[in-house]
């Protein structure tokens, strides 16, 4: 039997089963951390109305989760979760910290807790419009002795705190991303598919603005989109408007076979993101190595963390975000050499799966 490394306490704002970048890195954090031997302690929220899918779930898992109960006045739910913070920081060996309350929370109780702790920084966290939130993030982080940025685009946002940061990108588990045994057809030659939730950040609708002019060189083109419909009925609104709306579907949220599904039967992945008026932003793109393990190149923007996701003329290509000629030409220059970019899509995805992550976060214990 190996020895426990570590006893880790891993506290986020968001955690599995409910959606979320934020969450699914915790999870996956905590998961291989756990199968490398460490002992894990998970501290998370409970976001559905019963806590009934919560208590499932957690089952399921091979290490702890304490859930904060839900609550209706909000202010009870973070005196629970610093309460419990401080109650598991005191056996454990080093904490990590991921998403917003949680780098405030952890910050807090290193002040009576001297153990090594790790600040995890995605991206909007540390992008706040308020000069107080965002002073009050930069406090926090400097409390911790190791921060990791998930992107270069994150770290740049982060760079004038003069602390010990490190960039470790977003991982995958290549072996939940083979082949479907079923097949789908979507519409469209080529088929542009985007995963994630309908939004300004995600950019779908900087892509459909586009579609006027990516139709005429493409008349067949379709666009799809996949993920949680939140500003789904003014994008269809603007792209009726632009004479583009049967040009495009929203798909709603899928389970992971028709996610799966809808990957293999599309031609390019496009991820257009872009900043939205809260500072919300895109700190990696882990949908593109999702794609990329499936063998679809992807068209994504620069200026966000997207950069670090697409290794620019080999998994896809970058793009100014408004640049449409940019645009048709990635087209144009994937569908021409698709079984390059097929080839190196995957050798990009197997050099991010979580076998490969976790050793880095491992170094820095």
């Amino acid at each position: 039997m190996r020895a426990l490394k570590s006893n880790i306490l891993i506290v986020t704002s968001e955690f599995p089963p409910q959606p979320g970048g934020i969450g699914n890195h915790a999870y996956n954090l905590a998961l291989h951390l756990n199968n490398s031997g460490h002992n894990v302690i998970v501290i998370a929220d409970q976001r559905s109305k019963t806590g009934a899918e919560e208590a499932s779930f957690d089952t399921t898992l091979p290490f702890s989760v304490e859930r904060i109960t839900l609550y209706n006045l909000r202010f009870v739910m973070y005196l629970k979760r610093v309460l419990l913070t401080f109650k598991c920081m005191r056996n454990a060996t080093h904490c990590i910290a991921t998403g917003k309350f949680s780098l405030w929370n952890v910050a807090f109780c290193r002040f009576f807790i001297k153990i090594k702790t790790i600040a995890v920084v995605h991206g909007t966290e540390v992008n706040f419009k308020s000069s107080i939130l965002k002073k009050s993030i930069d406090f926090s982080l400097k409390r911790f002795d190791k921060i990791v940025a998930v992107s270069n685009y994150t770290n740049s946002l982060i760079t004038h705190l003069n602390a010990s940061n490190v960039v470790i990108p977003n991982g995958i588990t290549i072996s939940e991303w083979e082949n479907s045994k079923e097949k789908i057809e979507l519409k469209g030659e080529p088929a542009l598919t985007t995963v994630g939730r309908v939004s300004s950040r995600k950019g779908q609708l900087n892509v459909i603005k586009q579609l006027p002019e990516l139709i005429k060189k493409f008349p067949k083109l379709h666009y799809h989109c996949v993920g949680i419909p939140t500003e789904a009925n003014n994008f269809i609104k603007i792209a009726k408007s632009l004479g583009v709306k049967s040009y495009v579907t929203f798909h709603g949220s899928v389970d992971d076979d028709k996610l799966k599904q809808s990957l293999e039967a599309t031609d390019i992945f496009v991820m257009l993101s872009s900043e939205s008026v809260t500072g919300d932003v895109e700190g990696f793109g882990i949908a593109i190595l999702e794609a990329n393990a499936m063998g679809i190149p992807a068209i994504g923007a620069r200026g966000c963390g997207i950069e670090d996701a697409i290794k620019n003329g080999s998994s896809g290509i970058l793009i100014d975000v408004n640049d449409t000629s940019a645009f048709i030409d990635g087209i144009s220059r994937i569908l021409q050499d698709s079984a390059i970019f097929k080839t190196e899509s995957i050798m990009w995805a197997n050099k991010h799966d979580w076998s490969h992550i976790i050793k880095r976060y491992e170094s820095l214990m």
